[in-house]
Order: structure tokens, then C-alpha cells, then sequence
């Protein structure tokens, strides 16, 4: 594991910034835990908007935030029963809309910015930070930028939603659009290389590559998994099974602390049907945004991966009509949804869908029953997708009782196992073997670095890594002054 520097001249500089802005940077620890938050902090949130471009929303880069109080409750998280489901056993989803940004990947972006910025590696006063992304994450990574006063470059598919594009602007991020949708990372990664090449003020936060947005996910996202199955389970409850989208790998990383507190549940990569990269070595494009494809991202521990699922695309885009559409939401309480919980399907987007049809499809394959909780990640919510939906009413007409009721008993209740697998040793090996085209070929990693990436004991020591940046964040905030 490569040795932190400090650059004590950048590092002084910096912390005059943050000074001068007021700004307090969380611990790790704080982010599992807000209840480690100083009190001061807490009553000056209570006077803070969730989406204000404050530095007091680096506190609210949690699990936790209660949107009515401004301050702090449970995990927030959406338990789908049976009616929805089709399936005995339970499904949750931790809700990643009460972020600042409206998104979770703004903790993956503070995951890799931080480390780098409490060393004095990242200049915020020179340099500018590129967050290259299919969307989530370079707006988290915009995000922080604006607090720092630092400039933001985000680099994102153009076929990506309207939404995105507004938010960034708004925001004061420069804005690069690279050519095609949502599995088009390779025009991203060329785009990197061009600003390492030809902007020497820039430095590129890369999340497929960057150990701390993993790192963020084990030990906050995990947390408050295990915080939400504690308060829910049941005698004879267990946790069967975690559920992520591969995307950068980062939220994935939450099931390698999950394996370790409970032997025996299994870890589910979801990707689109119509790109299945690990299922198929395949490719392609689809419309699930947020879960960028067509090569395995750096830190994904493919070593502890037990399942892959492809989901079609296109049951997404119904599921979403279904559960936002006027006519949806009358079918549903038709099958016994409560209202309660039809008007608090909005908090599922796109991926959030993707992720809910890979856990009924992983219940199905292992036939887990009403003591298994299946957990996975509602990542964003339908305020980012407007624009989708808008979309799919111009293009296939009014959503009717017809499509909701057939796209309820087809697309959920007859959710099934085909276009999955349960990986081996072999399997995992060589879906980790895949690194090598994308990583050694194009981006500059060696075949030694690949092997390194297969041993348990080198993901033991980046988990750990934590625990080292706390103390230097708790350093640098004594350096700054402000606590």
C-alpha cells in the first residue's frame, strides 16, 4: 500500500482556505456515526438547508440526515413487501435521496478527495479537481468543489438527463460532455488522458480507480446496513444477501464488511442486460444511468463477488411508469400497497429499480423465504429523472391500467432467474482477469499491481486505511482553527 506524503506547504495553504470558508471536515467515524458530530456543528444545521452550498452539509454526507429536523434520526430506508415483490422473503433498500446532493455518491466523491486534500496532495487554490462520472458522482464531486471555492470539471456522457446537466451548471462546474450514453466509459477514461496531457492545473479523481470510494462504502454505507438490520430483524432473521450495481464499484465494496460480520450471505453484481459485462463479456448501451459499464473498475473485489444478475433495461423504465404514474400507483394499491408506502416509491430512480429486480431474482435463484433480508441501495430518487418520464409519455402515450397491471405481474411478480449466475473460484478469476485490457493495456497499471488486487490481504489493508485518514483529518482540523 503506497505510504501517505504530506506536502506541509500545500497543506498550510489549504487549511487557510478552509479557515477563511469556515470549513470543518467530518471523520469517517462522524459518518458512521453522527452522533459523534459536536453539538455546535448540530445547532448551526438546524439553520441549514439539505442542498445549500454550505460547508456544513459535509456533516450531512451520511446515512442519517432527518429531512424534517435538519438534524439526525435512523438510517433512512424502504422496506418493499410482498405486493410489490412477489417474493416471501424481505427486501430493503438504504435511500441515498437525503444526501446534500440528492445522491449517495457524494460520500464515494468525499471518499476520494479528502484523503488527498488533508496531505496536501489536491491544491484547491490552484488546481482544479476533474470528477469523471456518468453522473451521480461527478455532482457529488461538484459539490465538494463548491464548498472548497475550488473549481469543478465534470466529465459525463452526453446522452445523460437534462437534470444532471441543469445541476452541474448551476452549480458553477465546467462541463464536459463525452460521446454516448451510460456504457460509454471508455470515452471518459480517454477524456482523463487528455487533461493529464494537456491541463497541468487539473487532477483527476477518477472513481473507478480511486480506493476511497470503496473505502467510504465498507465503512459508512455497511454501517448503516447492519444499523438498519439490527433495528428490523426478527427471531430467526438473517442476512441472506447484499445487492449492488457494479457501477465504479464503490458501493459494492459495503458487502466485503457485511461477509465479515455475517458468513454465509452472498454479495449480488447487477448490471444491464443490454451490456453484460460480467455475465457475457459483453457490450453495448441501456438506459439505466448511474451504472457505467463495459470493463471492471479497478477497486471491485471480484474476488468476493458470489452473484451476477443482468437486468433488462426496459422492465426499468416500466417499473419507474408504474410506480410514478397516476394509473400506477391505482394498480398498486389494487394488489394491497398501502399509500403510505405508493407515495414513497418516488424515492427508487432508475438503478434503485435495476437493484430491487436483482434481489427478487437472487431470492428466487437461492429460495429465500420470509426469515431472509436481502439489503441493497436505492442510490437516488425520481427528482433526477423528470425529464424520463416526460420522455416515455411523448414517446409511447399515456400510461394506462393495462400496462401498470401487466407490467406488475410480468416485470415483478414474474421477476425470474434466467440471465444470472452464481459465480465459482474460476468464474471470479476471470471476470478479475478482464482488469487487465482496460487497467494494464490503457490506464497505465502493471501486471504485478493486477495480481496484487487478487489477494484478500490487500483489501484488509485499504479498508483499513480509514482509520490513518481520521487522524489526519482530525489534524488538519486542529490546524485550520475552527474547532
Amino acid at each position: 500500500m503506497k505510504k501517505l506524503k504530506i506536502n506541509r506547504e500545500v497543506l498550510e495553504t489549504t487549511a487557510a482556505l478552509c479557515r477563511k470558508r469556515n470549513i470543518v471536515i467530518p471523520t469517517f467515524a462522524q459518518m458512521k456515526d453522527p452522533s459523534l458530530i459536536p453539538a455546535k456543528i448540530k445547532n448551526d444545521l438546524k439553520k441549514t438547508a439539505l442542498k445549500d452550498i454550505n460547508p456544513l452539509n459535509l456533516f450531512r454526507i451520511n446515512w442519517h440526515n432527518d429531512h424534517k429536523t435538519g438534524l439526525y434520526g435512523g438510517v433512512n430506508y424502504l422496506e418493499l413487501p410482498e405486493a410489490v415483490t412477489g417474493i416471501k422473503a424481505r427486501v430493503i433498500g438504504i435511500v441515498g435521496k437525503y444526501f446534500p446532493t440528492g445522491a449517495h455518491k457524494v460520500g464515494a466523491a468525499f471518499g476520494c478527495l479528502v484523503p488527498r486534500l488533508v496531505t496536501g496532495e489536491f491544491d484547491p487554490v490552484k488546481q482544479k479537481a476533474v470528477w469523471p462520472s456518468t453522473g451521480n458522482y461527478c455532482r457529488g464531486g461538484a459539490f465538494d468543489s463548491a464548498l472548497l471555492g475550488a473549481t469543478a470539471v465534470a466529465i459525463l456522457p452526453e446522452g445523460m438527463s437534462k437534470e444532471r446537466f441543469a445541476w452541474l451548471e448551476s452549480i458553477g462546474a465546467e462541463v464536459i460532455a463525452t460521446p454516448g450514453t451510460e456504457s460509454n466509459v471508455k470515452e471518459i477514461y480517454d477524456k482523463c488522458w487528455e487533461i493529464k496531457k494537456t491541463r497541468k492545473d487539473c487532477v483527476v479523481f477518477n472513481q473507478f480507480e480511486e480506493f476511497g470510494n470503496p473505502v467510504w462504502h465498507y465503512h459508512v454505507t455497511a454501517s448503516a446496513i447492519e444499523e438498519v438490520f439490527n433495528a428490523v430483524k426478527k427471531p430467526g432473521s438473517r442476512l441472506a444477501a447484499f445487492i449492488s450495481a457494479t457501477g465504479s464499484a464503490g458501493t459494492i465494496a459495503a458487502g466485503d464488511y457485511l461477509k465479515k460480520k455475517f458468513p454465509g450471505m452472498k454479495i449480488t453484481a447487477s448490471e444491464a442486460l443490454q451490456c453484460p459485462t460480467i455475465l457475457r463479456n459483453g457490450f453495448g448501451e441501456h438506459r439505466i444511468e448511474g451504472i457505467g459499464d463495459k470493463h471492471i473498475p479497478w477497486v471491485h473485489n471480484v474476488r468476493n463477488t458470489d452473484v451476477v444478475t443482468a437486468i433488462d433495461d426496459e422492465a426499468c423504465m416500466r417499473i419507474v411508469r408504474l410506480f410514478n404514474e397516476p394509473a400506477g400507483k391505482k394498480v398498486l394499491a389494487e394488489y394491497g400497497v398501502k399509500k403510505e408506502l405508493i407515495d414513497r416509491l418516488e424515492l427508487l430512480g432508475i438503478s434503485g429499480v435495476s437493484n430491487l429486480l436483482s434481489a427478487i431474482k437472487t431470492a428466487r435463484y437461492y429460495e429465500l423465504g420470509p426469515d431472509d433480508v436481502l439489503f441493497t441501495v436505492f442510490t437516488d430518487s425520481m427528482d433526477l429523472y423528470g425529464s424520463r418520464l416526460e420522455e416515455l409519455s411523448k414517446e409511447r402515450g399515456p400510461y394506462t391500467r393495462d400496462n401498470a397491471i401487466a407490467d406488475l405481474e410480468r416485470r415483478l411478480h414474474g421477476e425470474t432467474t434466467a440471465d444470472m449466475r452464481e459465480l465459482n473460484y474460476y468464474d471470479r478469476k476471470a471476470v478479475h482477469n478482464l482488469k487487465y485490457f482496460t487497467w494494464v493495456e490503457q490506464q497505465g497499471r502493471t501486471s504485478e499491481d493486477l495480481r496484487e488486487l487478487w489477494e484478500p490481504a490487500f483489501w484488509d489493508e485499504t479498508f483499513a486505511q480509514a482509520a490513518e485518514w481520521d487522524k489526519l483529518i482530525t489534524e488538519f482540523n486542529k490546524l485550520v482553527g475552527l474547532v
